[in-house]
């Protein structure tokens, strides 16, 4: 087996070129000389333009959508970088897709989540560096060392700069969880920002009735903020902050959450929604048409580019939080 050097070489696909160029002028080197082009019928095809060999390689890419086509450049660029001698090959992945199917929910349903971490590990990845699993029990699906990065310090530092003190009063502000699977993360960025929790627990009473939602918690006049991972279609988003409202007459409701993967009718909805601000990361480029003045992004490269210091370095990413 080759040692890993101490030579850095990030490079990218084309799933989030500004990120991995974000992540390299943090650490003060330029982005590795790769290209990936697609040939007539599809199939992808990767030029690695420089030589790697002994090279700590980290190669960054969200598979978002579209899914496959950002996943299977990820692998064939880590079979390039494996088959050129590179000394380590970290997959930098800041957005995990297909980590929704994690588990059998009905019979004869596939553990997708599962199948995807054998592929990374068998085109030859030797660690990943990933952010806010959708479950955090797909860490034990790789047979290689995951780096799980936390999204909720960047935006406990983000809420507690907005709302400073003296304005900002504990006994003022809840953070709240969408649904009843999102609670542990809603409960520990809570306690980050020493806040009361509730939930928005949602439930058909009987097949083919209309979801009958309930808030768990006390949010009257109080200002809300909303806690997820992700933001797909922003249904069950824009739902739990119009119950919050309505059922639980909240004053006013902000929404933060690591992925934006904004899909169909998600940008419209939340310009309609009652939520004031979504505040998501920028492990997902924006889609071109979001024109919205209430959906804003923070960079969190920085954060990446210290955990690959930590990698390279061998000392604990922990630290880091």
């Amino acid at each position: 087996m080759i040692a890993h050097g101490k030579e850095i070489k990030v490079f990218s696909g084309n799933a989030h070129r500004e990120f991995a160029e974000g992540i390299c002028r943090e650490l003060g080197i330029d982005l590795g000389d790769s290209v990936v082009t697609s040939f007539a019928d599809g199939e992808v095809s990767v030029s690695v333009n420089e030589t790697v060999r002994g090279c700590d390689v980290f190669v960054v890419q969200p598979t978002c959508k579209p899914v496959n086509d950002h996943l299977m450049e990820l692998l064939i660029m880590i079979d390039a970088f494996k088959r050129a001698s590179a000394g380590r090959i970290t997959a930098v992945i800041p957005y995990f897709g297909y980590a929704r199917q994690d588990r059998k929910a009905k019979g004869r349903d596939p553990i997708t989540a599962k199948l995807v971490a054998n592929m990374i590990t068998a085109a030859g990845a030797d660690r990943v560096l990933t952010m806010d699993l959708h479950a955090a029990q797909i860490q034990g699906f790789f047979d290689i060392p995951v780096d799980h990065l936390l999204g909720n310090p960047m935006f406990a530092k983000y809420y507690l700069e907005k709302f400073p003190e003296p304005e900002f009063n504990h006994q003022d502000f809840v953070v709240v969880s969408p649904d009843v699977g999102s609670v542990t993360r809603a409960r520990a960025f809570a306690q980050k920002l020493r806040m009361e929790l509730a939930i928005v627990d949602k439930r058909r009473p009987r097949a083919n009735q209309c979801e009958v939602m309930n808030v768990i918690g006390d949010v009257k006049d109080k200002i809300c903020i909303l806690f997820d991972d992700m933001v797909d279609t922003a249904g069950s988003l824009c739902n739990a902050a119009e119950a919050l409202v309505k059922m639980g007459g909240a004053k006013k409701v902000y929404a933060c959450a690591t992925h934006g993967i904004l899909s169909g009718p998600a940008i419209g909805r939340i310009e309609e929604s009652y939520i004031e601000e979504l505040m998501l990361l920028n492990t997902i480029r924006l889609p071109e048409q979001c024109t919205s003045a209430k959906i804003r992004q923070l960079d969190v490269s920085p954060m990446f580019a210290k955990a690959i210091n930590c990698i390279c370095n061998s000392t604990s990413i922990s630290k880091i939080f």
